[in-house]
């Protein structure tokens, strides 16, 4: 990891150097994204494809207890989550991962999320599979496959961090109610005893890792190792390709309907607007709990929702390059390009704790800790020869600081880049 070589850049100690689903805005830009967001597996292809062994599926279990607290999905129904119970060396460590899938921002798109599995149990799968972070299988997942892993449903298009409702639409922003529902349920299966705990999330659950980092570390005894880490969830409060700003624009409609600054760190909000708190680069700051940053300098997700969005390119001048990115023209990489310089600079404070993990390849891919290929497999993508489930476990453990950074594209050759057909 301390070589340095003419593929990458890594940047070591103090140095400064995910799939989803759900509504992200209003108009057409929802249902463009739509397949993306809802579908990942099926509509989107790697570029480097691998036939894996069946996943192990975990069945539903829903939150009995959250109704008479209000924690509910958006319909009212009940949360839930899938849990895979550890066992040998990992019976008293705890993984809790946080769903992802988009949010929604105003009544129209949550009254529709209502009728999904992003806004109520109705719809949730019985069984889903365990891949990636959340594999029990060594092979496939080295150090916490014998953990006990949690995957929490994401039912409240907040990340996990509204609380309020609206009764003409009969809707309920409760996410908040059902982060402190499911702790409470998973406390009582065994979690109270954890000697070692960590929180991940993906996209919209990478978002809500990084808000509910400190809260999950005081759950726990200062005896317990407790960390976070965030796939995919350092949005960018960034200039879009028409010189506007729609993702601020969809963050301040979910901030200001689901009334988020409730739960927003006060530290920040005595600075800063809420809907600036809310994104990441001005929330990782305040986060005192041991965070581990993973993500693609080029997220998909941010391309075609946040940078290039059918509202902000009418004409589809961007359509080619936003399905794959060899079809980019040199004013498209460019604008990419400063788009990663931005996320780079939005690091360098957070880069220089000594506590904290990163991991920023330079990658048009989003969730790679869920997906096998790109968490642990023989072509899994590498900064300085370590694939993400080596970094990140080094890390947690305490066995090798692991801060790294890709030089900028296309420099790097182990990415499993996202194309969209």
């Amino acid at each position: 990891m301390t070589n340095m070589t003419t593929m990458k850049l890594v940047l070591l100690a103090v140095g400064f150097a995910c799939l989803v689903s759900g509504v992200i805005s209003s108009g057409s830009d929802t249902l463009s994204m739509l397949s993306f967001l809802e579908n990942g597996a099926v509509s989107v292809s790697s570029t480097k494809p691998s036939s894996l062994p069946q996943p192990l599926m975990v069945g539903l279990t829903l939150i009995q207890r959250a109704a008479s607290t209000g924690a509910v999905c958006l319909d009212g129904t009940l949360p839930g989550y899938h849990l895979d119970r550890g066992f040998g060396s990992g019976a008293n460590s705890w993984l809790v991962h946080l769903e992802g899938g988009g949010w929604c921002n105003t009544i129209r798109n949550c009254v529709y999320r209502k009728a999904t599995r992003r806004g109520s149990s109705n719809y949730m799968e019985s069984q889903i599979p365990f891949t990636g972070i959340l594999s029990n299988k060594a092979e496939e997942n080295p150090d916490f496959f014998n953990w006990n892993r949690v995957k929490l449903r994401y039912c409240d298009g907040a990340s996990f961090s509204g609380d309020s409702q609206d009764e003409s639409s009969q809707l309920q922003f409760r996410g908040q109610r059902i982060w402190l529902a499911a702790i409470e349920e998973l406390m009582s299966k065994g979690m109270q005893n954890a000697e070692q705990a960590l929180l991940s999330g993906c996209s919209a659950g990478g978002l809500a890792s990084i808000i509910h980092c400190d809260e999950f570390r005081n759950s726990f005894p200062e005896s317990t190792r407790v960390k976070c880490l965030s796939d995919a969830g350092f949005f960018l409060d960034a200039t879009d390709v028409s010189g506007g700003h729609t993702l601020r624009n969809l963050f301040e409609g979910v901030v200001q309907l689901q009334e988020v600054q409730k739960n927003l760190p006060t530290s920040c909000l005595n600075k800063l607007d809420p809907t600036s708190c809310f994104f990441p680069q001005n929330m990782v700051e305040h986060v005192e709990t041991p965070l581990f940053l993973l993500n693609a300098a080029y997220d998909s997700w941010q391309v075609q929702a946040s940078l290039a969005p059918s509202s902000a390119d009418p004409f589809g001048y961007w359509n080619d390059c936003k399905s794959n990115h060899a079809n980019c023209n040199s004013s498209q990489i460019q604008f990419l390009q400063e788009f990663r310089v931005q996320m780079l600079n939005d690091l360098k404070d957070f880069s220089s704790s000594s506590q904290t993990g990163l991991f920023i390849n330079s990658c048009f891919s989003h969730c790679q800790s869920e997906r096998q290929g790109t968490w642990f497999s023989d072509d899994s993508p590498l900064l300085g020869n370590t694939p993400i489930a080596v970094a990140v476990g080094d890390w947690y453990f305490d066995r090798e600081v692991f801060k790294a950074i890709d030089c900028a594209y296309p420099c790097d050759n182990t990415c499993h880049h996202l194309v969209f057909k």
